[in-house]
């Protein structure tokens, strides 16, 4: 066939050599991401973390900065080791590169306001925690929602990731849980400005299940206080207390430690019941003795 085609051994053999090794060359290449960066203390610092660092940024000083000087906005306020080049693959993600910030007001931004909660089902706080796996050198995240009134965690997610899907699914399921979701009136459900909150995804989910979404201005975490209290005794009880070894572990201690929080630990603001017991015993009750402020 060679000698009828003109062609000699060597070339045809050559050519088959040169087209298995583009057959065999992967499709990714380069070194592959870790998922966090490293603090001047040699803390990390997972990118899920970041990308709010620079949610929170370019929505306050930083609103007409490229990614170069988003850069040094992270290093001098968080003390993080990171370059541009990863700055920009973050920025990329969540699609507030300078060409793309236009369409940023799309996403209806509604401002927290004084309120005033005399019972449960009123306001929800919802927020993340990120928690991290030694043995897989992984982080993982919680996404808790709690009833401002009685201190309950409705329900949460643990994952390896957190979208704004994953709190639209969060959320319906705290509202089937309570069995509001077929009511007209549903608690206001509370935020800060992270990735999954200002997503399309959450919030046109509120807006279809007449669910109240308002965020709380930025660097203003009081306004979200008792999720942030419950993150800081989840840390201290809980996910600061373990090394764990895989996703599996730290899944059955949060789940643990989840349930004894509802049904064991009393608080002191609760007159020293438990949240499940005091939701129990004041569901659809006005207390006024124990109105919240926020």
């Amino acid at each position: 066939m060679l000698k009828f085609a003109g062609l000699s051994k060597s070339t045809y053999y050559y050519h088959i050599s040169i087209e298995n090794k583009v057959k065999q060359k992967p499709e990714n290449v380069g070194r592959p991401i870790v998922g966090y960066s490293l603090t001047n203390d040699s803390t990390k610092v997972c990118d899920e973390q970041i990308k709010e660092y620079i949610m929170e940024a370019i929505q306050h000083d930083a609103f007409y900065y490229g990614y170069h000087k988003i850069t040094h906005t992270l290093r001098r306020e968080h003390n993080l080791i990171i370059n541009h080049k990863k700055v920009y693959r973050l920025c990329k993600e969540l699609k507030i590169l300078k060409n793309q910030r236009v369409i940023k007001p799309q996403v209806k931004s509604t401002i927290s306001i004084n309120r005033i909660i005399k019972k449960s089902n009123e306001l929800w706080e919802a927020d993340i925690k990120y928690g991290y796996i030694t043995g897989e050198n992984k982080f993982f995240f919680v996404l808790s929602i709690i009833d401002v009134f009685d201190r309950s965690i409705i329900d949460y997610y643990m994952g390896y990731s957190c979208t704004g899907s994953d709190a639209a699914s969060l959320l319906r399921r705290c509202l089937i849980k309570r069995n509001l979701f077929d009511n007209a009136i549903k608690p206001v459900i509370r935020t800060d400005n992270g990735p999954r909150f200002i997503s399309h995804e959450f919030e046109d989910t509120c807006a279809r299940i007449n669910v109240y979404h308002e965020r709380i201005p930025n660097r203003t975490p009081n306004k979200n206080a008792h999720i942030e209290a419950f993150h800081r005794i989840l840390q201290d009880e809980c996910i600061g207390v373990y090394e764990f070894k895989s996703y599996k572990d730290a899944y059955a201690e949060v789940s643990k430690f989840m349930k004894r929080y509802n049904v064991n630990r009393i608080h002191s603001s609760l007159k020293y019941k438990t949240p499940n017991e005091f939701y129990t015993q004041n569901l659809d009750k006005e207390v006024e003795s124990m109105a919240i402020h926020l």
